[in-house]
């Protein structure tokens, strides 16, 4: 791994000089690092770039890191990724991605994700995004996520976009089975004229399925972001959208989410709120010595936290 990429994994990853256990690292779109452990095996895929990584049965308590860096401008990297997480396994995934650039010509990654939790399986998946480096290319990154999930099974998601990534879209789907639990918890910051997209698309098909999905962003400079949610319930099941959202500067925020019953007991509901920062709470900080600059830094980092 080069310097740009431990940096970069710090960062993302939670790298303190090496990962433990099974992993497997991306640089410029090529493996820089791979272990597997005994219960989770990494494998590259036959038909295209990317991995194949097999949790089996049973596994407790184990991580396995799958981080990407691109380094420099002139790469497109696509790489597409199939976790299958078997029966009552318990994980911690981490991801992140990073993208510098010093360049003039874009840099980017696109990493597409499939997710298949078989009975009882759970997972928690980690991931961060950070866009770094002075050049006039514009550092991307348009992450897919595609989630099927069996009975019983609970995957909770954390993604966290750091800042310096001028353009991201986001998406992601999922299909829940009988009693399933998808929790997502997504926080976005753009600032410039960055761009952001979000697309959740959450079908609820077996009885007693759930998803908590809660998007928390903030828009300053002259950046703009959108969200959209729509969330499908086919079964007596419950579903929970939210978008907060803040505006600083001349930042813009478009939030559409949208429901779907097609049962007499699917419980769906939605919340969006857009809006700048309260005066009040400002005005408290200030009368503790912060200044104007410095109370609003810590009203946002108190929100995205």
């Amino acid at each position: 791994m080069n310097k740009i990429t431990e940096s970069l994994l710090r960062a993302v990853s939670e790298f303190g000089g090496s990962f433990q256990g099974a992993y497997n690292v991306r640089e410029d779109g090529e493996c820089a690092g791979r272990q597997s452990s005994e219960h989770i095996k990494i494998e590259s895929k036959k038909e295209g770039p990317g991995l194949v990584i097999h949790v089996l049965p049973g596994t407790k308590g184990e991580t396995v890191y799958i981080p990407a860096c691109v380094t420099h401008g002139g790469i497109d990297d696509l790489v597409y990724n199939d976790f299958y997480i078997g029966e009552g396994a318990d994980v911690l995934v981490i991801a992140g991605c990073g993208v510098h650039n010093e360049e003039n010509t874009e840099a980017r990654h696109n990493g597409i994700h499939r997710f298949f939790l078989e009975k009882g399986a759970r997972v928690v998946y980690r991931e961060k995004h950070l866009g770094t480096g002075k050049g006039a290319g514009a550092r991307r990154i348009d992450p897919v996520t595609d989630i099927t999930m069996a009975e019983n099974s609970y995957l909770e998601m954390d993604t966290v976009q750091l800042g310096g990534v001028d353009s991201t879209m986001r998406k992601t789907t999922a299909v829940l089975a009988a009693g399933a639990r998808l929790v997502v918890r997504e926080r976005l910051m753009t600032t410039g004229s960055e761009w952001a997209r979000s697309d959740f698309d959450v079908t609820l098909e077996g009885e007693d399925s759930g998803v908590d999905l809660i998007s928390r962003s903030v828009a300053r400079g002259n950046s703009r972001q959108e969200f959209n949610s729509c969330l499908r319930g086919k079964n007596r099941c419950s579903g929970h959208s939210e978008c907060d959202a803040i505006l600083a500067e001349s930042g813009s925020v478009i939030a559409s989410p949208s429901l779907e019953a097609a049962h007499v007991d699917a419980a769906l509901i939605h919340e969006a709120a857009i809006g700048k920062i309260a005066g009040e709470q400002i005005l408290k900080l200030r009368t503790l010595g912060l200044t104007q600059q410095e109370a609003e830094e810590r009203i946002i980092q108190g929100f995205l936290r």
